[in-house]
């Protein structure tokens, strides 16, 4: 979910481009915090289904015993067949820690609980192997075997395969492939088609396969989860190694970048900076 500092906005009746600094946007985001949990509470509770809103930031997933604490409170929730309304905790995150967007913070969430299934609804259908906007020829890719195989750089706001805003849902399906999740990019407009797609068909939206049908052990998953703080690379010996589930040595690297320290969470690239794995280093940079 989102929309805190829109429903704190509309509460007060000021515009949400007057709200700049930092302590003014937290305090609002408390103040529509409510109001926009009481709507979903109203539509579940017409449902005769009851809700519950948790709120997370980065910091919560940084430490491993907050991260262990919210996926306990999480698999309570769903084992008391109550639904968790997750948003990122606005009143306390600050530029520097936080998830940015939904989609990063959806795909978190998959890997917290250990989903099956992410789907990230957008206006978009599906995912194309161009811009349908600009390009008449443009095609729907149906299904994402490999998403290294796309060749897509994900660090902007858009990529040669889809629209804007298209980045953050392919960096979040890497995610929750990683931890054995598919992802599923479709249009928000029939919700009732989740059921199909979940049946197998692929005649709508985009499924992006998971890398593995085995979801990780609980100290992988919170790796996953965990904000690298720089990247190692490694020569082609040593990336068959890794994807091997074999002992990186120190032989087999070939760049360091970003700065960490011992413990610290990295990405493990090859040579054609594709992230083969995540793991905690024994060393600083």
């Amino acid at each position: 979910s989102s929309g805190a500092v829109g429903a704190g906005c509309q509460r007060l009746g000021i515009d949400r481009k007057d709200v700049t600094r930092l302590a003014h946007k937290q305090a609002i985001a408390a103040i529509g915090q409510g109001s926009l949990h009481r709507h979903y509470d109203d539509i579940f509770s017409a449902l005769n289904q009851q809700s519950a809103q948790v709120l997370i930031t980065l910091d919560n997933i940084a430490s491993r015993s907050q991260y262990k604490n919210a996926c306990s409170t999480m698999e309570e929730l769903l084992r008391m067949n109550v639904i968790p309304v997750v948003n990122e905790n606005d009143t306390v995150a600050t530029t520097e820690l936080r998830f940015g967007d939904n989609d990063t913070l959806s795909a978190q969430v998959a890997v917290m609980i250990g989903a099956d299934w992410l789907f990230l609804l957008t206006d978009v259908d599906a995912l194309y192997t161009a811009n349908p906007n600009v390009d008449p020829s443009a095609k729907q890719i149906s299904v994402v075997e490999d998403l290294n195989a796309l060749a897509v750089s994900t660090d902007g706001c858009g990529s040669k395969y889809g629209t804007g805003g298209m980045a953050t849902k392919l960096t979040a399906a890497h995610l929750a492939s990683a931890a054995g999740c598919k992802t599923v990019i479709c249009s928000s407009k029939d919700p009732t088609k989740i059921r199909d797609i979940i049946n197998g068909d692929r005649s709508v939206g985009t499924c992006i396969m998971a890398i593995s049908e085995r979801p990780p052990k609980p100290t992988k998953k919170w790796i996953l989860s965990v904000s690298p703080k720089g990247a190692i690379q490694v020569d082609d010996g040593a990336a068959r190694a890794v994807l091997n589930r074999k002992s990186l040595f120190a032989a087999g690297i070939v760049s360091v970048s970003g700065k960490f320290s011992s413990q610290d969470a990295v990405k493990v690239l090859d040579l054609r900076d594709n992230e083969i794995g995540r793991g905690l280093v024994n060393y600083n940079s």
